[in-house]
């Protein structure tokens, strides 16, 4: 699928790049629920995103020095038993989280990410069918996923301006 990392790289920073927006979400319309976008607030389409992103990051972490993430592993099996209560707690505790927290981690994990990615060996991930499903599932695959609702968080934050 990709020839080489940096194939993966570009396109998943296209493909984040409208989420960028959510920065731009004022304070005041951070938390409020959005029916188009399943119930979620900004802050909430952000957590569950970032979240996702940070679990990436420390499978990249992991794969940057060795052949195998414990945290992609320990992930899937806890995926399969509870999903949906993995969701619901990143929802708590990213609607935990002051707003300024909420901002760093939108603004720097997305590229810390990326950095890291740039360090693992490319027979870790863009060679190895499992690992680039992974990331692909964590990233590229989650945005457009959830492109609806940040359609409808950027539209809501906008018609009360």
């Amino acid at each position: 699928m990709y020839l080489n990392a940096l194939e993966f790289l570009e396109e998943e920073r296209d493909a984040w790049r409208p989420y960028e927006a959510l920065a731009n979400v004022p304070d005041d319309r951070l938390d409020i629920a959005v029916e188009g976008a399943h119930g979620w607030s900004a802050r909430d389409l952000i957590g569950h995103l970032v979240a996702w992103q940070e679990y990436a990051l420390a499978t990249a972490r992991e794969l940057a020095v060795g052949e195998r993430s414990a945290t992609k592993e320990r992930l899937d099996e806890e995926w399969d038993r509870r999903g949906d209560a993995i969701n619901a707690g990143i929802e708590a505790e990213w609607r935990a989280l002051p707003v300024e927290e909420v901002r760093r981690r939108l603004t720097t994990v997305p590229g810390e990410l990326r950095g890291y990615l740039t360090v693992v060996p490319e027979t870790r991930w863009i060679k190895n069918d499992e690992y680039l499903r992974y990331f692909l599932d964590e990233t590229i695959e989650h945005y457009a996923e959830h492109a609806g609702d940040l359609e409808a968080v950027l539209a809501a934050a906008a018609a009360d301006e």
